[in-house]
């Protein structure tokens, strides 16, 4: 019990200090229904230049709270700005609780750049763009986030930061160095010129995404092609980790996780699928406490031998956050079993709203959760 004489100062101090500040994705969170939480889990693809009935009907049924724009578009901004606009008008209380969507693309530059033609730019391959400095590209990927943002995207799938250990090597790499994916040869210039390039992102008001965690750069065939891709080199402390750490340092909101095998990290998982990789050595050594995405878990032939649902139960079960699945057509199978063991499993469902959380918290810097609760 206090003495008496000392009850109006405590008072007073009370009403000096600063109150606790409202933790508006938790207060959100709290107000979707678990059948939405699951919705935020998920991204799905629809063409650039067209809308797919399919995806935009899912964020209703769903309540799928993000969506990708694939393919190429070629006509400038008019298509995808039209394709965003008609995915963004089915968010409402009853398909997301009205948090908006994150509408993501790949805007990498040189052969891997879906909105092009008009008032986008031709981007240079990402191995040209490593030989500017480190302001030119700053502010080159500053004035792309804006070319992006007119079209009402929000999110890039990019910077690259998978390191090729050499040009010769790159002749034997075909997910990054065949198509000059790289910034460069070695960590150093990969790790900076990726930090400018998400910089400039971020500098746009557009969400960059780190790829391919924990590194492509020394693997011999293509997820998206073929099965069984297995990097034998890459260990626990790798130096090939100094562009994913430098990301992570400056702030970089989201990962996207390789679905690639990694004999000695996790020989048994795939890397989008194993709580070592994302869990120990993502946000345990390199300490992440971000939005983790996965690599295409649709089309891509690496993980054709899991079903649908049994790729988004593995990656949400690792530690993961939003499946993305290009093809809208796996999309009800994969919800319907997470949503299933959400609420069958309290340790799986626990899961899910963490994960939840940590993108209705990178929404939240984006400004796209709700201004006013109803």
């Amino acid at each position: 019990m206090l003495p008496q004489l000392l009850v109006p100062f405590v008072a007073t101090l009370a009403m000096a200090l600063p109150h606790a500040a409202p933790d508006r994705p938790a207060d959100v969170l709290a107000d979707m229904s678990l059948a939405q939480r699951v919705g935020q889990l998920f991204m799905v693809g629809t063409p650039a230049a067209e809308v797919d009935q399919r995806t935009r009907a899912q964020i209703g049924r769903y309540h799928v709270g993000n969506v990708m724009l694939t393919g190429r578009s070629y006509g400038g901004v008019r298509a995808p700005k039209h394709v965003s606009k008609v995915m963004r008008a089915e968010v409402d209380a009853a398909s997301t609780d009205r948090v908006r969507l994150l509408v993501a693309t790949d805007q990498e530059g040189g052969l891997v750049q879906v909105l092009q033609g008009g008032a986008f730019s031709d981007m240079p391959s990402a191995l040209t763009q490593g030989s500017w400095g480190l302001p030119k590209l700053r502010g080159a990927a500053r004035a792309w986030a804006g070319q992006l943002q007119s079209a009402g995207v929000n999110m890039n799938l990019a910077p690259v930061m998978d390191t090729v250990p050499s040009p010769q090597a790159a002749q034997h790499n075909p997910p990054i160095g065949g198509y000059q994916r790289e910034f460069g040869f070695t960590t150093r210039v990969v790790a900076h010129h990726g930090v400018a390039f998400l910089r400039g992102m971020t500098d746009g008001h557009v969400v960059p995404t780190v790829k391919h965690f924990p590194g492509l750069g020394r693997v011999r065939a293509n997820t998206d092609t073929h099965a069984n891709v297995t990097d034998r080199v890459t260990r626990r402390h790798d130096p090939y980790f100094r562009p994913f750490r430098a990301a992570v340092t400056a702030g970089v909101p989201a990962v996207m996780m390789s679905t690639a095998y990694y004999t000695r990290l996790d020989p048994r998982h795939p890397a989008a699928f194993s709580p070592f990789v994302i869990g120990t050595v993502l946000r345990g050594d390199l300490g992440f406490t971000g939005v983790v995405i996965s690599d295409d878990l649709a089309r891509a032939k690496q993980v054709a031998s899991f079903s649908p649902a049994g790729r988004a139960l593995r990656f949400i079960g690792a530690g993961g956050d939003i499946v993305l699945t290009v093809d809208p057509d796996p999309l009800p199978a994969m919800y319907d079993a997470v949503l299933a063991r959400a609420r069958t499993s309290e340790k799986f469902r626990d899961k899910v709203d963490a994960a939840a959380l940590r993108v209705l918290r990178a929404k939240d810097r984006q400004g796209l959760l709700p201004t006013v609760r109803p």
